[in-house]
């Protein structure tokens, strides 16, 4: 892929020591999963408050589960796709590296990255209402599932009107306030809090790199907006950073 580079994003490229990779729903919908907000999203055939409640699992936990399962058996087919492999691939090119994602579907950690702050949870994992332990369990003997200690299961998403994972925000937004060199790729940029980080990465400082195939609301605070596909971009930006380093 042919992209064209400004001098100051080389240089920080070249010179960042500390960086942050922020990902939203556009990385995982090249692999194929479904979007919520796009023109297939899946809160277009569902209406949320109906299945990403609290309320509505209590009301109708089977209902909510069937949903769930259903999800779980698209994302367990998919797989990552480059862009994913390259955000895996950059740890060791930095003093300090954070991964932020608002994904739920676990394939950055399918893809090699072992330490993400997943903001809204992961969908493969489960977790119990009564002792609060987690498991990735998918081989059920109830439906609804229930945990060995006889508590009730729920799939450990974040739902509307829930706060996100104790300290995960906290962490994300220390990691954007001090890094020198921050991306945000496949994001629409309008979920708070997850919106903020750029922000909080400009103030501090950083050089804030937009990748997305369309101009989102944080696009005009960005030092380098590049339009396209993160699986295409993404893996450029990992040799030219190898490239710029070992000339370095």
């Amino acid at each position: 892929m042919d992209l064209m580079f400004s001098d100051k994003f080389l240089d920080a490229l070249r010179t960042a020591k500390k960086a942050v990779v922020a990902t939203g729903a556009g990385v995982s919908a090249e692999s194929g999963v479904p979007t919520f907000r796009g023109e297939d999203g899946l809160w277009k055939k569902f209406r949320p408050e109906e299945l990403a409640t609290f309320e509505a699992f209590e009301r109708n936990p089977e209902l909510v589960w069937e949903w769930y399962r259903y999800r779980r058996d698209i994302i367990n087919k998919i797989r990552p796709n480059p862009g994913h492999y390259a955000i895996a691939a950059m740890p060791p090119l930095f003093d300090d590296f954070c991964l932020v994602t608002q994904n739920v579907d676990g394939l950055h950690r399918v893809a090699g990255s072992d330490d993400v702050i997943e903001l809204h949870g992961n969908i493969k994992r489960n977790r119990c209402l009564k002792c609060s332990r987690e498991n990735y369990d998918e081989d059920f003997a109830e439906f609804p599932p229930l945990c060995s200690c006889g508590g009730r299961l729920r799939p450990d998403v974040v739902w509307f009107g829930e706060l996100l994972p104790a300290g995960a925000f906290e962490k994300a937004e220390k990691a954007a306030s001090s890094c020198d060199l921050f991306f945000s790729v496949g994001t629409s940029g309008v979920v708070q809090p997850a919106a903020s980080l750029p922000l909080a990465a400009k103030r501090g400082g950083a050089f804030v790199v937009e990748i997305n195939p369309v101009p989102t609301e944080i696009t005009y605070i960005t030092n380098e907006h590049l339009q396209g596909k993160s699986g295409e971009i993404m893996p450029v930006i990992l040799e030219r950073i190898r490239e710029l380093r070992r000339k370095k």
